[in-house]
């Protein structure tokens, strides 16, 4: 019997984890860990795995592949994903557009327009199971490839019925960020929404306005020698050789909730030295966590949506190009409000599924 189940990722923003079974075979999709602190990835999901396949190298799609390592299995993932494993991994490269043949399995990847190297699977199974990881069709700054039909899907639905499109997600960040004085701190995935930012800030602002911290600089010139990003890319080139600038106005920096590199080492300084809430600002456009949302709690701390999942429009859109029959709404909260007219394929959950 060939069938999926999803171990985690459904009913909340936690880790991606989700099983394909495929007769006497086990294999797992994702092996996330967070995106909150409390969010573990439990190594009883690898259970009878022979093989692990990871999306791209946020923390709650690949956070816990040091157990999959360890347990010495098999990893498949693009090369810039494999970047984010532990040197040990027993790497097997996918390409971010083509197809593998695994086992007798035929899996096609396309690129999914959240994050360097990162890629949606197809699995020749059935009549098609597509698993979309996290995935955005509004980039400026990433690719994405349109999947094959399939009749089964796991779709990222992070944004949960939020239609809101990134033109109206940009005119609120316009009209915050000439609103407040100072200086102004961008916590950002340096893999995810980095090098969009900079590319939109650069375009309105000038690029003196920008900067970029030495992990930023390091991925994002990773990206643009791949050649995998627009050709819009090349804007930023000039952000990427220059040295730290501590008076630019933006300061696009590592880590996304500023628990961590230079963002929270801004965040500290900033509040140790009374400017935190004054001339300097801290804006997080995406999940928070505990730690950001206690940033955000404080005079200076404020959040504004960047669009790096897709809005409802753009989830009903994906089923309608697969020609789902069924589909499982992951990493939202209420993943049940997806049960009403009008999406013409069934909702499921934990249970498991045939293909």
């Amino acid at each position: 019997m060939q069938s999926i189940r999803l171990l985690s990722g459904i009913g909340d923003k936690g880790p991606a984890c989700i099983q394909l079974t495929l007769g006497d075979r086990i294999w797992l999709l994702d092996c996330g860990f967070g995106p909150e602190a409390n969010a573990h990835f439990n190594p009883l999901w690898l259970e009878g795995v022979e093989a692990v396949f990871i999306t791209h190298d946020h923390i709650d799609h690949i956070g816990g592949a040091s157990y999959a390592v360890e347990a010495g299995l098999p990893i498949y993932a693009t090369a810039q994903t494999a970047k984010a494993l532990p040197p040990a991994a027993k790497v097997h490269l996918l390409p971010e557009q083509g197809q593998s043949v695994i086992d007798g399995v035929t899996l096609t990847t396309g690129r999914n327009g959240h994050a360097m190297g990162g890629v949606w699977f197809h699995f020749d199974l059935g009549e098609g199971f597509y698993y979309s990881g996290d995935w955005s069709e509004e980039s400026d700054w990433f690719s994405f490839d349109a999947p094959p039909p399939a009749a089964t899907a796991i779709l990222d639905c992070s944004y949960h019925l939020d239609d809101v499109p990134q033109s109206q997600r940009l005119k609120a960040m316009h009209s915050l960020l000439d609103w407040v004085p100072g200086q102004v701190l961008l916590p950002v995935p340096p893999s995810g929404r980095a090098g969009e930012m900079a590319l939109h800030l650069i375009r309105r602002y000038g690029h003196e306005s920008v900067m970029l911290d030495p992990e930023c600089q390091d991925t994002l010139r990773a990206a643009l020698s791949s050649g995998n990003v627009s050709t819009n890319a090349q804007e930023i080139a000039p952000l990427l050789d220059r040295g730290p600038m501590e008076q630019a106005r933006f300061l696009i920096c590592d880590t996304p909730n500023a628990d961590g590199g230079a963002a929270w080492g801004y965040v500290r300084a900033w509040h140790e030295s009374g400017r935190l809430g004054r001339d300097a600002h801290v804006v997080f456009t995406g999940h928070m966590t505990a730690h950001a949302r206690g940033i955000y709690s404080v005079p200076g701390g404020y959040f504004q949506r960047w669009n790096v999942h897709p809005p409802l429009r753009d989830q009903v859109k994906m089923l309608k190009r697969l020609g789902a029959k069924r589909f499982a709404p992951a990493f939202c909260t209420h993943p049940e409000d997806y049960l009403v007219e009008g999406l013409d394929a069934e909702v499921f959950f934990h249970d498991r599924v045939r293909l």
